[in-house]
């Protein structure tokens, strides 16, 4: 489709990233996704998990092409995007069920950090005990980069927007733990990112 958006890292990473939820959401019914971009993992997992209901949501900005990739689907369990921005509350799910699991990728990098902490506030105030959360990216580790590429990456970042950049592990999880979050796993992922696994206690 001519005006369908298409990230190619998507397509890159979809299915490692599929291999990882189809344990961890094994048990959960109603997923948020935080930042859908442009609908392609949606799309993608909506058919390889079909037990789950996936939320979608992100800046209004992004919904037409959200929605391009949703009809082309249509998928009964993916639903239409919420409005969410970090800045503000949280939106009520369009068919009211709790929410039990969540997944991100490619957002705390690209967010400021003082909306990486409102994600957190917003895990803890939104998500039910229990919850399962992936969240996945590049990260540092000890202040230091993983990768030449890393470092590139960070470069051109900062380059486009001075408030975002590759975010410190060791920061990350204080503020997870804050939101009442445990790390369960730390998977290295293809192209130097990583898929963290909590549970919320």
């Amino acid at each position: 489709m001519m005006n369908r958006p298409f990230s190619q890292a998507c397509e890159n990473n979809k299915r490692p990233i599929l291999n990882i939820l189809t344990k961890v959401f094994s048990k959960n019914n109603h997923v948020l996704e935080i930042g859908s971009g442009t609908g392609q993992h949606a799309a993608f997992f909506g058919q390889h998990l079909p037990q789950l209901t996936w939320q979608t949501s992100d800046l209004l900005i992004n919904h037409p092409g959200i929605n391009i990739w949703l009809d082309e689907v249509a998928l009964a369990n993916v639903q239409r995007p919420l409005e969410l921005d970090l800045n503000k509350p949280w939106p009520m799910s369009s068919n009211n069920l709790p929410l039990d699991a969540l997944f991100t990728a490619n957002t705390l990098h690209i967010i400021s950090w003082p909306l990486v902490v409102k994600f957190f506030t917003g895990i803890a105030e939104n998500l039910t005990a229990g919850a399962n959360i992936c969240i996945y990216g590049p990260f540092n580790y000890q202040g230091k980069y993983t990768s030449e590429s890393n470092a590139n990456f960070d470069i051109w970042l900062k380059d486009r927007d001075i408030n975002s950049g590759i975010r410190d592990i060791e920061a990350v999880l204080l503020l997870a733990n804050s939101a009442g979050l445990h790390l369960i796993d730390d998977h290295l992922m293809p192209a130097n990112n990583r898929l963290l696994v909590f549970s919320k206690k």
